[in-house]
């Protein structure tokens, strides 16, 4: 399985949910770890929204 973003659940680029499916965890506690996590994860974010390729396929 490959790191890609998610087409589905998506709020805004899908990193979270790739990020959760490619770890079998729920995307809310990865949600979580990015909206509490300090002002550094804002720009880790950003980072891999411009890395991460997006999901071609729908699910």
């Amino acid at each position: 399985m490959e790191l890609r973003r998610s087409k589905k659940g998506r709020l805004i680029a899908g990193v979270c949910g790739g990020i959760a499916e490619y770890f079998d965890v729920s995307v809310v506690a990865v949600r979580l770890v990015f909206f509490f996590g300090s002002g550094v994860f804002f720009w880790i974010y950003l980072f891999l929204m411009a890395k991460i390729p997006e999901n071609d396929f729908l699910e």
